[in-house]
């Protein structure tokens, strides 16, 4: 597939504008040119074309955010100034599998400022003698090479770098997703507290009210057998001495 055609395929119905990485690893670069990249993509912070032919970075648009550039495994041999014009803040490059034979080439790599990261691993460039020590010499402002510093330390991960930036984010987010204030919470247990108190006191007073209604009743009950008694008493009496006479 052609660079133009994934770069549409890539989009998903987004603007460009909107895309802050863009990924075209293992297509086609016709004449070994960038195609279908433009300034509209404003935001892209991130950009692989690996393995795409690429031999020229000419066409390059301007990519004012854009901090990771991978170029891996393409047949690039020189042409790089136009990177710190282009990408002037780029922290990681990777040209590992290129075509770059020699210092010079390197040498305009000094204008990106903020260059972190250099990977030239699998290029000629490689078999130089003292070839780290000369890197290291001639863009000073880069701290790994080949994902290791002068120290033989291993750079950390990108997700890593990614944390690390993130880092102050995190903090302000959780402050503002910071918990009650002091004594809060003990407000909250008085006030539950009072609540059960009041609903036990109701229940009991629901107790008594339901014990009171039932003796009032009982007491009824009895008045009434008591009437009843006391109206139907003469007859009886009256009958069974009627019968004794």
């Amino acid at each position: 597939m052609e660079m133009k055609k994934r770069i549409n395929l890539e989009l998903r119905d987004r603007a460009p504008e909107e895309v802050t990485e863009l990924v075209l690893d293992n297509c086609l670069c016709v004449n070994g040119e960038i195609e279908g990249l433009n300034d509209t993509f404003k935001k892209l912070e991130f950009l692989s074309m690996a393995n795409v032919e690429l031999s020229s970075l000419a066409r390059l648009p301007s990519l004012n955010k854009l901090r990771k550039l991978e170029l891996s495994d393409n047949i690039i041999s020189g042409g790089l100034e136009v990177l710190a014009e282009k990408c002037p803040n780029l922290t990681y490059l990777n040209l590992s599998g290129n075509k770059i034979k020699d210092l010079s080439t390197v040498e305009a790599l000094q204008n990106l400022k903020k260059l972190k990261s250099l990977d030239l691993f699998n290029c000629e460039i490689t078999n130089l003698e003292d070839y780290r020590e000369s890197i290291f010499e001639l863009l000073q402002q880069i701290t790994y090479l080949d994902g290791f510093d002068q120290e033989d330390n291993e750079a950390p991960d990108s997700e890593e770098e990614d944390d690390e930036d993130g880092d102050e984010d995190d903090e302000d987010e959780e402050e503002d997703e910071a918990g009650p204030p002091e004594g809060y919470e003990e407000e909250e247990e008085e006030e539950e507290d009072e609540d059960e108190d009041e609903d036990e006191a109701g229940s009991e007073l629901g107790e008594a009210e339901e014990e009171v209604g039932l003796s009032y009743l009982m007491k009824e009950e009895i008045q009434v057998n008591r009437l009843f008694f006391l109206r139907t008493a003469p007859t009886v009496y009256g009958g069974s001495q009627a019968r004794g006479l």
